[in-house]
């Protein structure tokens, strides 16, 4: 289920040493997107406790194979020169008629129990994939802060030297030197964002975000040429959810459950058992028992009516289920065409306009027709834009990530 949806194995053993020595390879190269997703699957110490939930549901299907232990009672009395002994054998004849039914019902709880599991390692590859972009984006942002800290610098300190020489006033010294101070501050807060990103990652990832943890390129990856269409994702979404196989799951377990409980209304408790007691004195006593609880006040009515209710329940929740998986595709396909769109104008468009403008002002002001005021005002702006330009970037491959989690139905942790 995890391989056809995120293409990356997952391993329900204790200790992979495969899965682990493929994904300490990975760690020792710049680190992509399904590399970190690997990573996630092999290390993660979250995933490996919900697999575990496996092994619970594993055990409770084989323990309704076994019958339940036969019952052994022995007993010994004595009444002057009598003695009598009794020995028996019961057996649970309920428990072995209702076996079959048992086994279906706890094969269906194990088969939600893997689209449970399942869920949980794609939610993590999708959330892996989402911190992954996000660290990518902040150091992005980190490193251009830094070489336009070293810009506002090389300029604060030209205007003071021309401040001292007479040749700007000292409200132009006092724009650039706030310029500088102002760009060192979103230095700062850029290196912290870069730190809680890595961190957030590493989390995921189950490694350490210190020195030699793992190594992240340098740039976001590169816009697609083509987008996927509605049609297709919402067919695959329907077909591919998670939620959607664990609705159906829950409300076919949910009906058998129910057969078995209007087989049992009446027959709470039968047991048979084989007898023999011997009196000192007397021939041996060889015979049967069986005991059966009369429902005289109980019929089973309620439980029958209690698991009707639950029944119908599942069957709402699995329509809403399917409804509002639709609606989640539409509105994740909607965010992912407008943040692509957005990202697109900002590489196409607006960057290369800014720097344009750039270039033009830049000519305008070593010609002495612009001011030191408009240079200014021009390379905050186009600080701003390539932020911009690169946060537009970030969001489009986490609306591509979300996308891929609406269609796959593995939501969002809580």
């Amino acid at each position: 289920m995890t391989g056809a949806r995120i293409g990356q194995p997952v391993s329900f053993k204790r200790d992979d040493a495969a899965l682990r020595a493929a994904a300490d390879a990975v760690l020792k190269q710049p680190l992509s997107v399904q590399g970190a997703v690997q990573v996630a699957l092999a290390h993660n110490s979250g995933l490996k406790a919900a697999l575990a939930e496996l092994g619970i549901s594993e055990a409770d299907l084989v323990q309704a194979g076994r019958l339940r232990n036969p019952g052994f009672s022995f007993s010994r009395s004595r009444a002057g020169d009598e003695r009598e002994i009794e020995r028996a054998l019961s057996v649970d004849l309920i428990g072995l008629i209702t076996m079959p039914i048992r086994q279906r019902i706890e094969q269906r709880r194990f088969e939600r129990a893997q689209v449970t599991a399942a869920r949980s390692a794609v939610r993590l590859a999708h959330d892996t994939q989402k911190a992954y972009f996000e660290a990518l984006a902040a150091n992005e942002r980190a490193r251009y802060m830094e070489q336009a800290s070293q810009a506002t610098e090389a300029s604060a300190e030209l205007a003071r030297r021309m401040a001292r020489a007479g040749n700007w006033s000292a409200l132009d010294q006092a724009r650039e030197q706030a310029f500088h101070a102002e760009t060192l501050d979103g230095l700062d807060q850029a290196r912290l964002g870069a730190v809680a990103a890595r961190e957030t990652l590493a989390q995921l990832l189950g490694v350490t975000a210190g020195e030699g943890g793992f190594v992240l390129p340098e740039r976001l990856p590169a816009l697609p040429d083509t987008l996927r269409p509605l049609q297709n994702v919402e067919q695959e979404a329907l077909a591919s959810r998670l939620d959607i196989q664990a609705a159906k799951a829950d409300t076919a377990e949910t009906a058998r459950a129910l057969g078995l409980t209007r087989a049992t209304r009446l027959v709470n408790v039968l047991e048979a058992g084989y007898i023999n007691t011997s009196t000192s004195g007397e021939p041996r006593k060889n015979g049967y028992e069986v005991s059966l609880e009369l429902p005289l006040f109980d019929w089973g009515g309620a439980n029958t009516h209690r698991a009707e209710a639950r029944y119908m329940q599942s069957l709402h929740l699995a329509a809403d289920t399917a409804l509002r998986a639709r609606s989640e595709v539409r509105l994740s396909h909607a965010a992912y065409l407008g943040a692509y769109a957005r990202a697109r104008r900002y590489r196409d468009e607006i960057v290369p306009l800014r720097r344009q403008v750039s270039n033009e002002v830049l000519l305008r002001y070593n010609g002495m027709l612009a001011s030191v005021f408009e240079l200014l005002v021009d390379a905050r702006e186009q600080i701003a834009s390539v932020q911009a330009s690169i946060d537009a970037q970030r969001d489009f491959w986490i609306a591509e990530t979300a996308l891929q989690a609406a269609i796959h139905g593995s939501g969002s942790k809580e």
